[in-house]
């Protein structure tokens, strides 16, 4: 009778088995690997401290030499100067017919707009438009005009005292009238002044909130 062929124990239908000193060599070798890991994360972590450390240092001595003069950052450049700044010069009071106004009454009183009008054109002035508004503005009176209605303005804010004069960008020499909360009379007509002089520009305690900026004077209504 043959005998019969001794089979390999390690090898069941063509594929390897894993014996038991295999198996524990491969565990034997997963902490090894486990620590690589470990160490390679431990230099990363160690690598992103050191950055962050020299970040925070560098900011720490760029503030110090800042705020000992070392350092200067660069500024902006200076902003242009606003229109409103006040008009140098002396100005001849112009005669009343040729200056050409708008009244705008920015107060919680009823008809004042239309009412400082009619005064105006009672004294020769050629008054256009009469409305009521809301404006930034607080004193007296703002008058606004651009650099062509200096003079008219001047000769308007002689009429009207304690008003604070206000350049825009118009060309025309029109002039407009913001009556505020603090109004109350026109300068009798006897007792205007003709001679010639400058115009009023606004002190720091009767400036608008924007420090020199132009009264607000969204869309007006007709005045009643």
């Amino acid at each position: 009778m043959a005998r019969k062929k001794q089979q390999d124990v390690s090898v069941l239908h063509g594929h390897h088995v894993v014996t038991g000193s295999e198996l524990r060599a491969a565990f034997e070798a997963a902490p090894g690997a486990d620590g690589t890991t470990r160490v390679r994360r431990r230099a990363l972590h160690g690598i992103v401290l050191v950055l962050l450390v020299g970040l925070i240092a560098a900011a720490i001595i760029t503030a110090l030499a800042i705020i000992n003069g070392q350092l200067k950052l660069p500024a902006a450049a200076p902003a242009e100067e606003a229109a409103s700044t006040c008009p140098a010069g002396t100005f001849d009071y112009t005669p009343n017919d040729q200056v050409n106004l708008n009244v705008y009454n920015s107060t919680s009183r009823p008809g004042l707009a239309r009412s400082v009008a009619d005064e105006f054109l009672a004294r020769k002035f050629v008054v256009g438009a009469v409305s009521n508004i809301d404006a930034g503005y607080r004193g007296t009176a703002a008058v606004i005009s651009g650099a062509a209605g200096h003079a008219a303005a001047f000769t308007v804010q002689r009429n009207l005292a304690g008003s604070d004069y206000f350049q825009d960008s118009r060309t025309d020499g029109s002039v407009d009238v913001i009556l505020a909360q603090d109004y109350r009379a026109l300068v009798p007509p006897e007792l205007v002044d003709q001679t010639p002089g400058t115009l009023g520009c606004p002190r720091e305690s009767r400036r608008v909130a924007d420090d020199d900026k132009l009264p607000v004077m969204p869309s007006a209504a007709p005045a009643p």
